[in-house]
């Protein structure tokens, strides 16, 4: 429409910006993650892959590390120790971008950082700069940098392993990233990092955090988390609205746990294929209760009988797949019956061989409403009255008989 009738965009006022001084040396440094498709070399095919990108504000001096998968927590804290040991030492300031891997909300100010950069950070003893939402020009220099990154380095090469590939960069930021002239300083980074070394604060000897490799995935309300494209259960009951739970890798083995207090909600083989259910056999129905327990309550409940005794075995022997589900009916009929339409019903089922809980239902609904129409037919009849006895009848003696025969008085 626009290139039909010649209509211009219209424009709104451009956000104007203003160039600041470079922060003194072993001041500021800024982080950023990025991500390169490259050549892989064994499938025949493009792939991604992964970088953590450093520079220092002042030098212009780069760090970078390659992964063949997304980040976790764990790696980025490790790249970031990693360059720290490198350059040999830290800056007071690192620049962030508004990551999941580092906060979890701006807070108005009040930054809430997650659980495993906090502890980092602290011990550490870094200052944090979070850049506001959708906002990269407040930190030009790490986007430019992992631009570089990407179009002077990742594309230009292909990929046979992860760890050829960061050997490969390491030279390359060494004879070319570092030792040619920036465009904006006009000086080169490695000699003018040689000078701001010196200023950067000291790295503790010793390990600054302790974490493990852990995931954040939120639980759906049917009770599974989504990992490397499969889904894993949880034992039933597990959600909740908004619920967060971790998972941990160990081996071939996920581990799922409470984000509160790291308990252990279930573990899972993972696997290799995708698209698939790993379900536990135990993530079914609540499991809290062993069935004896529950057989045995209920049989309680039904005055520990005979009848009683062979019903449950029944419904446990003929039901097995649903026998939870069973005694959990049979429980809700004992509680919501009259005790003589549970008796009536239970003897009726056993007499008839009708065992399930579902007959055992339908007889106590059914004996439930003849006792109350029966209950009701008495109501209705009308009240009797008890009358007064008739006085005694007076005895004669049997002379008196015999006078009136013979004509005699009475």
């Amino acid at each position: 429409m626009r290139k039909k009738y010649s209509i211009p965009k219209a424009k709104g006022q451009e956000r104007q910006f203003a160039a600041l001084e470079d922060p003194p040396m072993g001041q500021q440094m800024q982080v950023d993650l990025g991500v390169a498709h490259v050549f892989d070399f064994e499938s025949r095919n493009y792939r991604k892959l992964f970088c953590v990108a450093c520079v220092l504000s002042h030098s212009r001096y780069k760090w970078g590390k390659w992964y063949f998968r997304p980040l976790t927590s764990r790696q980025l804290m490790d790249a970031l120790d990693g360059c720290f040991e490198d350059l040999g030492g830290m800056t007071k300031e690192l620049v962030f971008d508004q990551d999941r891997l580092v906060a979890v909300d701006e807070n108005y100010g009040d930054i809430i950082f997650t659980k495993e950069f906090e502890q980092f950070r602290l011990a550490s003893g870094f200052n944090v700069y979070l850049c506001r939402g959708a906002d990269p020009q407040s930190k030009g220099r790490i986007e430019a940098t992992v631009k570089f990154f990407k179009n002077n380095f990742a594309r230009n090469r292909y990929f046979v392993n992860i760890d050829i590939w960061n050997e490969s960069f390491t030279e390359w930021l060494d004879r070319t990233g570092n030792a040619k002239v920036h465009g904006t300083t006009k000086k080169v980074p490695a000699e003018v990092f040689e000078q701001e070394r010196l200023f950067l604060k000291p790295v503790p000897s010793t390990k600054r955090y302790t974490v493990n490799d852990i995931v954040s995935r939120v639980a759906h309300k049917n009770n599974t988390i989504f990992y490397e494209g499969n889904r894993y259960s949880l034992p039933l009951g597990t959600y909740r609205p908004g619920r967060v739970v971790n998972i941990e890798i160990d081996g071939e083995i996920l581990r799922i746990s409470d984000d509160f207090d790291g308990f252990t909600i279930a573990e899972h083989k993972i696997s290799k294929n995708k698209g698939e259910l790993i379900q536990n056999n135990n993530h079914k129905r609540d499991t809290s209760e062993k069935l004896d327990v529950i057989q045995e309550a209920i049989l309680v409940s039904l005055g520990d009988g005979e009848d009683a005794g062979i019903f449950l075995r029944q419904v446990r022997c003929l039901k097995p797949r649903y026998v939870r589900d069973q005694f959990k009916l049979a429980k809700e009929v004992i509680k919501n019956h009259s005790h003589a339409a549970v008796e009536k019903a239970l003897s009726f089922c056993v007499s008839n061989s009708l065992f399930s809980a579902v007959e055992f239902r339908n007889a106590a609904e059914y004996f439930e409403a003849r006792l109350e129409k029966e209950l009701a037919q008495v109501a209705e009849l009308p009240k009797v009255s008890l009358l007064r006895p008739l006085p005694a009848t007076k005895k004669r003696d049997l002379s008196a008989y015999e006078q009136v025969v013979k004509g005699g008085e009475s």
